[in-house]
């Protein structure tokens, strides 16, 4: 029940987190884990009150893309949380945080009226003993709480081993060993078999175009990028009111929770079906439509089309928000969300804040006379600020700066509070 969590629960939870035993110095990943990933699948499920979360899944899968050395996250962004310990020690070997779209969807009308399902993933390295997934949930007070508990024993012969969607991939610009890159695979959606050269074509425009914009040039040295040949029925993405439908491999469709421009996929076991073929830090889905649309989710996946108008910065954007966890700038919007940023909690994007806890944020970045709220003022227009309006609000909500590729397409940099937070995700993952 994620409205009704007892206070007692949140006390034990909260202090949980401090009471950790971490792996210890002298050991290292191949004391644990293999070079391949453990995958759980489950099912999340409720209404806007409530979340239920049952185990459906579980795949080793060939190759594991992450970090052999950051394997604990310390920047505890996302709605949900994955911790992996030990059975034996109790030792936490492996963490992360991300979102999902059921929480996305949590926030719409729909979700006061009925339930629904929603099919997810969280991955880690292939344990070589047997270890305990926990998953957690932040509640209306922004707390993470363990929602979820599974033990996993490597030697399990249901678990299973084959790729379920094996596809042929390719190299669009390699810099070194996956573990020490940040690993794009980049998945084909509505490319028909005749589409694939045009693919390949597209997976290049898209590291081009990433390698354009700061800090991403930089640190283009610290990237993978691939992509996987696999091809739909039918060309483009359902486009629901204006009844298209169409027979794609991935099942993307515009009007997610009946907003047009957003264009994401509730079939979350075939992108990660497809991914498996390569070794990955992110998922990319690329539509090939030129219709103006896309999303993306923290550790979740990004989606975008490939040959709008706006794709260069729509690509930009939305990996804004499934790598580095930055959330949206603007607030003249029409999303379905209802009250997605509570104004008494501080939201975790690192690009937000609502004031109640500033100084963990980009207090520090502010020069001395920098008033909070920042006035949009010729003054001010091109220093870091307070500004209010951010994250679909236009009230209660602040953002660093006038304007951002998080906030609108006018420019073409990001703030110095985002560029930060990417190159932060960007050194976490490449080390």
């Amino acid at each position: 029940m994620k409205k009704s969590t007892p206070f007692f629960v949140l006390r034990i939870a909260s202090i949980m987190l401090f009471t950790i035993t971490f792996i210890p110095a002298f050991a290292t990943y191949d004391d644990y884990f293999t070079r391949e990933t453990l995958r759980m699948d489950y099912i999340h499920a409720g209404n806007h009150q409530t979340e239920f979360f049952y185990l459906d899944d579980l795949r080793k899968e060939p190759y594991w893309g992450g970090s052999m050395i950051n394997l604990i996250d310390t920047f505890y962004y996302g709605n949900h949380f994955l911790k992996v310990f030990d059975i034996n020690s109790d030792s936490l070997l492996y963490s992360r945080g991300y979102s999902s779209l059921f929480n996305e969807w949590q926030t719409t009308e729909e979700a006061k009226i009925t339930s629904r399902a929603f099919t997810e993933t969280v991955v880690c390295p292939f344990p070589k003993k047997p270890v305990r997934l926990v998953l957690m949930s932040r509640d209306d007070h922004g707390t993470l709480s363990q929602v979820f508990e599974y033990t996993v024993d490597p030697a399990n012969p249901f678990i299973k081993p084959e790729l379920k969607r094996p596809s042929a991939t390719f190299d669009t610009y390699i810099s070194g060993d996956p573990t020490q890159c940040v690993d794009i695979v980049i998945l084909p959606e509505g490319y028909q078999d005749l589409d694939m050269g045009k693919f390949i074509h597209d997976c290049q425009v898209f590291a081009d175009i990433l390698f354009s914009f700061d800090p991403y040039k930089a640190y283009k040295n610290k990237f993978n990028i691939r992509g996987v040949l696999a091809s739909s029925r039918e060309s483009g993405s359902d486009i629901p009111r204006d009844s298209v439908w169409v027979n794609t491999i991935m099942n993307s469709s515009f009007y997610t929770f009946d907003s047009e421009r957003y264009c994401m996929t509730y079939d979350n076991k075939s992108v990660r079906d497809l991914a498996a073929n390569a070794p990955y830090d992110q998922i990319y889905i690329l539509v090939n439509s030129g219709k103006y649309g896309g999303g993306a989710i923290y550790n979740y996946y990004s989606m975008s089309v490939n040959s709008n108008l706006n794709a260069a910065k729509i690509f930009i954007h939305e990996f804004g928000h499934g790598f580095a966890g930055l959330g949206d700038e603007y607030y003249n919007s029409e999303v379905a969300y209802s009250e997605f940023y509570p104004t008494d909690i501080e939201p975790w994007e690192p690009n937000l804040t609502t004031l109640v806890d500033f100084k963990r944020k980009w207090s520090a970045k502010l020069l001395p006379d920098t008033p909070i709220p920042t006035p949009e003022s010729d003054f001010f227009m091109n220093r870091t600020g307070v500004f209010e309006g951010g994250g679909y609000a236009a009230k209660g909500v602040y953002r660093p700066a006038v304007d951002c590729l998080m906030n609108s397409f006018k420019g073409d940099h990001f703030c110095e509070v985002c560029e930060e937070a990417i190159e932060k995700m960007i050194l976490f993952y490449s080390e």
